[in-house]
């Protein structure tokens, strides 16, 4: 059984052409990047030079393409397609060296295990049905010592309040079906299946937004996004 929901590509593949306008939609994901990349870099020694990458629900590019300028051999995989091809047309731009694939990470994780140092799977795993399997193909593409990271909204009345209401109703910084809280995920549940996928914990932390001065920061609070580093 496939674990795409297509509704969740198409959704993401009609926004394509606007992944590098920093002003659409996916101005969160550009304001949300450095943090995010800071916090990988950080985690993996402050280097990510000459580290084998892979970005596991890569969208536009927007974190392969910032891994990349630190030097990591980055390998991108989505199964949008029309996302993939506007990542490609920006390495045309940005002069970086990327590889990106349409497959499922699952598939990918048949022939590839063990081969990469790094496994990021950010702002991808409330989109799936069974991010469980996932989180297990990218356990199994990565080195044994190696780091993952996965990031994802947890599930309670707070996020629900902050997330869908305050981010697409009332603050419009994402377009309105852009989540389903029903899909969100506790940490309980991430932690559970990273275990019965040979992965400990090291480090968890929150990303909160504050609305009136429009800056977002990673605090211990996780009730509404957070991000996860293991290691296998």
């Amino acid at each position: 059984m496939s674990n795409v929901d297509f509704d969740e590509v198409d959704k993401f593949a009609q926004l394509a052409s606007r992944w590098w306008d920093k002003n659409s939609e996916f101005k969160p994901l550009h304001d949300i990047n450095p943090l995010r990349l800071n916090y990988i870099k950080e985690r993996c020694g402050n280097t990510l030079k000459d580290k084998k990458i892979l970005d596991v629900g890569c969208g536009g590019g927007i974190l392969s393409e910032s891994m990349a300028l630190e030097g990591a051999k980055v390998t991108g995989i989505d199964m949008a397609e029309a996302g993939l091809e506007v990542a490609k047309l920006h390495l045309l731009e940005s002069g970086l060296d990327v590889e990106y694939q349409k497959i499922p990470v699952e598939e990918l994780a048949e022939n590839h295990a063990g081969e990469f140092d790094v496994v990021t799977c950010l702002e991808m795993l409330e989109h799936v049905p069974d991010p469980s399997s996932i989180i297990k193909a990218c356990a199994k593409l990565v080195k044994p010592g190696g780091h993952v990271f996965f990031s994802t909204l947890n599930r309670n009345p707070k996020s629900y309040l902050f997330a869908i209401v305050g981010a697409e109703y009332i603050l419009k910084l994402l377009p309105q079906g852009t989540h389903d809280w029903d899909k969100f995920i506790q940490p309980s549940e991430m932690d559970e299946w990273a275990r019965h996928a040979g992965l400990s914990l090291k480090s968890m932390i929150g990303m909160t937004y504050n609305p009136f001065t429009k800056i977002y920061k990673l605090e211990h609070d996780v009730s509404v996004n957070y991000l996860c580093f293991y290691v296998k």
